[in-house]
């Protein structure tokens, strides 16, 4: 045990995995997110060009990613020195806040994307709307603002702390005000997460369910939506509902407390486990651009054969 915080009327242990699982995981994930996204989003301004509607949402999914990555090494020098914030309150609420704002970019921006293939899917017929570029760019637009609007609430309720010579940067489950904190979960949970989940659910179902019941449809398509199905719901199921869940379960228990401290500390342990999760939709993301079709894996084997050609030369 590295340290102790009072919860309620438990002590909370903080065993070596809270000082080092989540800063190792981060890590790995930086060191390959940041390079990839990087690369990703070079791939779609300079190789993938005309855009079409599904290249700008995916081009806005690296974006947010690789804002949501330079987030992560705040939040891993935070986590090693044992929670001990060194820079200022101002860095404090604009890494937490940006750490959730481009999460909830990532769902809606996923979400944005399965809605585009459902119409295309099931609608080829009438997915002439959805295609131009235009509607692209209003959606990746109402995504930006609506995000930053769902999550605004937080740059009130993230603070510092100052406790046992640390200071502290507390996060939505860490803040005192705990009413607003409450009232602020269920909503953010309920229309940034929730309503996204039953929508991505829904389209790839009936995509799975249309392209099973259409014998025109050749098998490599058909294996190809299924594997973008798979991908995109374990995104939501893996990634981000055990996050949301926990949560929301960390937050209750201050207003029904367990009787057991036990419990209690185990619950915590699991949390900073989903934490990790969440945070692993980055990899998910990027296995989802070289799933979703020819173009992209082309676009990258030619980059690499130009190098190869100068290297030669």
């Amino acid at each position: 045990i590295f340290q102790t915080y009072a919860f309620g009327n438990c002590t909370v242990q903080v065993y070596w995995f809270d000082k080092f699982y989540l800063p190792a995981i981060y890590s790995m994930l930086f060191l390959v997110c940041f390079p990839g996204n990087i690369i990703v989003i070079s791939i779609y301004i300079f190789k993938m060009r005309p855009w079409k509607s599904s290249t700008i949402i995916m081009l806005n999914l690296a974006i947010t990613d690789l804002l949501y990555i330079c987030c992560l090494p705040f939040l891993i020098h935070y986590s090693a020195s044992g929670d001990n914030w060194i820079f200022g309150d101002f860095m404090c609420k604009f890494i937490r806040f940006s750490f959730y704002f481009n999460m909830y970019s990532s769902i809606l921006f996923l979400t944005c994307f399965s809605i585009f293939r459902f119409v295309v899917v099931v609608y080829p017929m009438n997915c002439f709307l959805v295609q131009k570029r235009r509607w692209a760019v209003l959606d990746c637009a109402a995504v930006w603002v609506i995000s930053l609007l769902v999550v605004s609430p937080m740059a009130f309720l993230i603070t510092t702390k100052h406790k046992q010579n640390r200071c502290l940067c507390l996060g939505l489950t860490a803040s005192d005000n705990e009413d607003a904190v409450r009232l602020f979960n269920w909503l953010l949970t309920g229309l940034a997460f929730l309503l996204p989940l039953v929508v991505v659910t829904l389209c790839y179902t009936y995509i799975i369910y249309t392209l099973a019941s259409g014998p025109q449809t050749h098998t490599a398509y058909k294996h190809k939506a299924r594997k973008l199905a798979i991908l995109l719901l374990a995104v939501f199921y893996v990634c981000f509902l055990p996050f949301h869940i926990f949560r929301a379960v960390w937050i209750e228990i201050k207003f029904h407390p367990v009787s057991s401290c036990y419990v209690q500390n185990q619950i915590n342990s699991v949390f900073v486990v989903t934490k990790s999760l969440a945070a692993l939709n980055t990899i998910g993301n990027l296995l989802l651009y070289v799933v979703l079709g020819d173009n992209f894996q082309q676009a990258i084997l030619s980059v690499f054969k130009l190098k190869i050609k100068k290297n030669v030369k």
